[in-house]
């Protein structure tokens, strides 16, 4: 009988000798390899091999790492994204803030140039607000009868005639613009010496030259100044420059639109001059005197009603029985012009 083991149960060289065996062999081909660099076709030809198979090994790992990749990126671009739109928005705010304060900056300069040039007398005011009502174009300035404001006084920029003030209270004022319905200013053509009157409200923004003949000299791109004629405005501001001439052959007249010089609605800073000019002096003159006529005729009707009541109850003249009246004195007939005068004047107004 065969008692030698099934081939599963042999055994050959034991674990340790085989351990032993294969770290001699290690490190003879570490050796080898050191010394005289003879596994390097071998490694070579191993990982050219292998490569595929590396390949398909790291291909799960380099998904997730992708993956992971895009999302953080995407989160730190929309963070980023955000900032910058966020940073855009404040330097757009501050570049807009910047060309104001500039723009704003140059006109206060040439007003300042303006105000020293100017021998009338002139007060600095800014816009508050324009005015609630909608068919009106006027609007509200800081100024007002504190600062020696009165009604009347025009109101410029660095390039022109605005308006003019038409309503003061102590603190604020109302400026009607130029271009107001109800507003007029007499002009005159630099270029000619051609006297007009231009009227608002035409058309949106622009002032309009009625009943100006169609054989008139004028041309588009005249420039028109204030005559000074109305006592309102002094001579020699910018007003306007014509921008069209409507002439048409079944009329006689032509129509000319205006466009203002100066900033209407574009400035906030304005000048007001305080302009007294000799026919408000006159017109004051002339009030004055009618007071002071009218005050001296009702003394000298007074004067003369005391004295007739001094005499009490004296006859008049011409009754009869009675005593000769006395020749009257020049006060009496001083007050009775003056009674015939104001019954003429009554008539008058009456009518």
């Amino acid at each position: 009988m065969d008692y030698t083991p099934p081939p599963l149960f042999k055994q050959g060289t034991s674990a340790v000798a085989r351990l032993v065996l294969y770290v001699l062999i290690s490190l003879v081909l570490l050796v080898v390899d050191a010394r005289f660099n003879a596994m390097n076709v071998a490694r070579q030809v191993a990982a050219t091999v292998l490569m595929p198979v590396e390949r398909l090994v790291l291909v799960p790992r380099d998904a997730i790492r992708a993956m992971l990749d895009y999302a953080q990126s995407s989160a730190a671009l929309a963070t980023e994204n955000r900032e910058l739109r966020q940073r855009a928005v404040l330097e757009a705010e501050t570049a807009v803030r910047q060309a104001q304060l500039e723009a704003e900056n140059q006109q206060l300069r040439k007003l300042l140039d303006l105000q020293q040039q100017s021998a009338t007398p002139v007060t600095a005011a800014e816009i508050l607000y324009e005015a609630r009502d909608p068919y009106s174009q006027r609007i509200v300035i800081d100024r007002g009868s504190q600062q020696g404001l009165r009604p009347g006084y025009p109101v410029i920029d660095e390039r022109g005639v605005v308006g003019q003030v038409t309503r003061v209270s102590p603190f604020q004022s109302e400026v009607t613009l130029l271009t107001d319905k109800d507003q007029a200013i007499p002009v005159q053509v630099v270029r000619n010496g051609l006297r007009s009157v231009a009227f608002g409200g035409a058309r949106a923004g622009l002032l309009d030259l009625r009943f100006m003949a169609a054989s008139a000299d004028l041309q588009q791109g005249d420039l028109l100044v204030t005559s000074g004629l109305d006592g309102v405005y002094p001579a020699g501001l910018p007003v306007a420059k014509i921008v069209k001439i409507e002439r048409k052959a079944d009329t006689a007249f032509s129509r000319v639109y205006c466009e203002p010089v100066a900033g209407v609605r574009a400035h906030r800073q304005l000048l007001v001059l305080r302009y007294e000019s000799g026919v408000r002096d006159l017109e004051a003159k002339d009030d004055g005197t009618a007071a002071d006529t009218k005050g001296s005729r009702a003394g000298i009707k007074a004067a003369a009603q005391a004295k007739s009541d001094a005499r009490g109850g004296e006859p008049k003249a011409g009754q009869r029985g009675g005593p000769r009246a006395e020749p009257r004195t020049p006060v009496e007939r001083a007050a009775e012009k003056a009674e015939k005068a104001e019954k003429a004047a009554d008539k008058e107004s009456k009518r």
